[in-house]
């Protein structure tokens, strides 16, 4: 994986941590904590589950000034400018193209069989939303109904990807053909409102 795909992504995800923190009254300290953990999130419990150590901020700590660099500019930026409203969701989008590949090419690095490096391409896309969620009083995007295509567009990226890194081992193209096709599907979903099935049970008849 070429090193600027992994310091965009941090970038990326920290400028979505900033910009979730819109009306949550957090000064600057607590914008900065949301864009860390957004940014490093998911690719920590993916170097923990891979047992990766150091993991991948502290071996290369300019991953840590990456994110730090990118929220203090956005936050500085969006108190004098007006992001769109879907300048969140499109952040958000970008950042799980990218750490989702980037999760699943390191975990079959490590020798894992390829449903699991899916599972762990959607750990890292996904991780460091869900904690930013959580840390924001929000339940977490992965979990809403409403949430056009989130985790599932990962899964169909990181599984593309792995079949493709199979059947043409020696291409460079598999990881952003797999990023294209998160991308597209998320972008799409939010475009035309794509949603899986949301759970329900009939009611029971009162007696």
């Amino acid at each position: 994986m070429p090193p600027w795909i992994e310091y965009f992504a941090v970038a990326v995800c920290a400028i979505s941590g900033v910009l979730a923190a819109e009306g949550k009254r957090m000064d600057l300290f607590g914008v900065v904590v949301l864009a860390l953990v957004t940014a490093v999130g998911g690719g920590t419990i993916r170097d923990l589950c891979l047992g990766a150590q150091p993991v991948f901020w502290i071996k290369q700590p300019l991953h840590v000034w990456t994110a730090l660099i990118a929220a203090v500019v956005t936050f500085v930026l969006v108190r004098f400018m007006h992001l769109p409203n879907k300048a969140l969701a499109l952040a958000d989008a970008f950042g799980l193209a990218l750490f989702g590949i980037a999760g699943t090419e390191k975990a079959l690095s490590f020798g894992t069989p390829g449903v699991v490096a899916v599972l762990l391409g959607v750990v890292t896309g996904v991780a460091g939303g869900i904690m930013r969620d959580v840390l924001r009083s929000e339940v977490p995007w992965v979990f809403q109904a409403e949430v056009d295509l989130y985790a599932t567009a990962v899964s169909v990226g990181a599984l593309v990807f792995v079949l493709l890194r199979q059947w043409f081992p020696a291409s460079e193209s598999d990881r952003y053909i797999g990023m294209a096709v998160i991308l597209v599907l998320r972008l799409a979903a939010m475009r035309w409102k794509l949603r899986l099935p949301t759970f329900w049970t009939r009611a029971k008849d009162s007696r």
